[in-house]
């Protein structure tokens, strides 16, 4: 037990939630709530393509299933200077380096034979300062900030994949337009909350090795990390509006939490009944295949 951690639901506003991303938010309930740490809600609205209105939506969403969490939500807009402090912190070790590629010219680069696909090729990590105005020049845009790393490789354990070795490449900390970059983002508002347990969708597990290196590199612990089966549409795909009804607002209470109740093998259609049926080692490991008419 870890009384003091947290765990944490971090949805990105940019469309309501649909039954996929509340079954994960119920399992990230489940894991801390058993485990008995804080559950936190934060919205994870950095990108420019979210909206207030969808977050408070899915906020409203969240609480209408039963979900409930220990101090108001937190939006990581509101605290610009905690990543300026840390890309600072990082600029002043000499770990970061200008980067004026597109993806396009990240695409088309040559890589080393066996690079990972889609690793960043290093094209502008050892540029000189005149190959870096000639750059600027050329471009006409700012530069991101990227992280000049010292491995290609790192490993994390994982509670339902065990350990799991991903790549490691100079990635993104801080965006052209001056954003803080995801991977920098998740890592630095996870120490700041005292989040030391993250449960999402499995499709995230390969960000993971780059997060806890990170992580590891600011003098963080790493998370304990918990990376669930996503739910898929008949196709094998995943869900979209034009899966049918696949909102809590088109699905309606309490049919989706009966839904999600179901999917997960459990008899009890309550939170705290699921709670008390809570087992991580029982969890599906593989794909949940919805579709609207599912009992």
């Amino acid at each position: 037990m870890t009384p003091t951690g947290a765990g944490r639901f971090a949805p990105s506003p940019s469309a309501d939630l649909h039954i996929g991303n509340l079954r994960t938010a119920v399992l990230a309930w489940l894991f801390a709530r058993s485990t008995g740490r804080r559950f936190l809600m934060r919205v994870d609205d950095l990108d420019d393509r979210t909206h207030t209105d969808i977050a408070m939506r899915q906020l409203d969403d969240l609480a209408a299933i039963g979900l409930t969490w220990d101090e108001p939500a937190e939006w990581q807009t509101k605290h610009p200077k905690r990543y300026d402090d840390v890309v600072a912190s990082l600029a002043g070790r000499r770990l970061l380096y200008e980067c004026y590629c597109s993806r396009k010219d990240i695409q088309q680069a040559p890589r080393a034979p066996h690079a990972p696909q889609g690793a960043y090729p290093g094209t502008c990590r050892d540029l000189t300062d005149a190959e870096r105005d000639s750059r600027r020049r050329e471009t006409g845009r700012p530069p991101a900030l990227r992280l000049r790393t010292d491995a290609t490789v790192y490993t994390i354990h994982d509670v339902l994949h065990g350990d799991y070795t991903g790549t490691v490449d100079d990635f993104v900390v801080r965006r052209g337009d001056g954003v803080a970059a995801y991977n920098l983002a998740v890592v630095v508002d996870d120490a700041a909350q005292g989040v030391d347990q993250v449960v999402r969708g499995d499709d995230l597990l390969a960000s993971s090795p780059r997060q806890a290196y990170l992580a590891n590199l600011l003098g963080h612990l790493e998370p304990v990390y918990a990376h669930v089966a996503l739910v898929l549409n008949e196709e094998g795909a995943r869900l979209a509006k034009r899966d049918g009804a696949v909102t809590l607002a088109e699905i309606g209470m309490p049919r989706a939490l009966e839904q999600i109740a179901g999917s997960l093998g459990y008899a009890a259609t309550t939170l705290d009944g699921m709670l008390e049926e809570f087992d991580p080692a029982k969890l599906p490991q593989q794909p949940w295949i919805y579709s609207p008419d599912h009992k």
